[in-house]
């Protein structure tokens, strides 16, 4: 009886993970494709696994922050799924590439397809300018089911806290490549270097040409010096 009882919680406890685990991983994330950096463009992609046995995701909302607006935002065609893009006036014009911006996309809605259960299905977008002065970027999202159904992937995760039960796709920015001055100044020191190696090896070069074709020059006067001397002894013995 005290072993049937054993087994019995083990398998509780086991199922127990197991839940624990879909809620923890079976939810709306965002990827990049290859980096996100600061101040740069980047593809991303929007995962969404249904959570679900007997139904179907028909729609997923995705909710652009505001007080880090992106004002390019290109969605990549999903074959079943149709894509609105959706813009909201700026309190504060933005400049980018010296042109000033006055709207920025606030919401892509897809709709019309299907993610059955047990399946999962990506968004594509590619967005930009990533801001220069933030490390991650919060994207509300909503998934509805074909059975009314509706989950809001909206809790922000809290430093020091466990992850919440329905957490916010994050998206993590990173300093762009080139960004350390100091590597900068050493990388350009180094070109230099070679620069100034590369022309003392073709001055030297130049300067040892020089010098060679001085001396195959004064062998060859010699030698025709010579010629010339013998050649006028040969005539005076002749003339003799």
């Amino acid at each position: 009886m005290k072993t049937s009882r054993v087994s019995i919680a083990a398998a509780i406890a086991a199922g127990s993970v197991l839940v624990l685990s879909g809620t923890a991983f079976a939810h709306v994330g965002v990827q990049p494709v290859g980096e996100a950096p600061k101040g740069g463009y980047a593809t991303i992609n929007f995962k969404v696994p249904n959570e679900r046995d007997n139904a179907s995701t028909t729609q997923l909302e995705v909710n652009f922050p505001i007080d880090q607006p992106l004002t390019s935002v290109m969605p990549q065609d999903v074959p079943g799924w149709t894509v609105t893009v959706e813009k909201s006036k700026l309190d504060k014009p933005l400049t980018v590439h010296g042109k000033q911006i006055n709207e920025a996309v606030t919401k892509v809605t897809w709709t019309g397809g299907k993610i059955e259960p047990g399946k999962f299905q990506q968004f594509p977008l590619s967005v930009g300018k990533l801001p220069e002065s933030a490390d991650q970027l919060v994207f509300k999202s909503i998934q509805t089911y074909d059975n009314g159904e509706v989950v809001r992937w909206i809790e922000e995760a809290k430093e020091g806290a466990a992850e919440p039960q329905s957490p916010a796709p994050v998206l993590k920015l990173t300093a762009p490549k080139g960004d350390d001055h100091h590597d900068g100044a050493k990388a350009d020191e180094a070109k230099n270097a070679d620069k100034d190696a590369a022309h003392g090896h073709d001055k030297a070069a130049s300067e040892n040409g020089s010098d060679t074709t001085a001396r195959v020059l004064g062998i060859a006067g010699i030698v025709v010096g010579l010629g010339g001397v013998a050649f006028g002894i040969a005539s005076r013995r002749r003339s003799a």
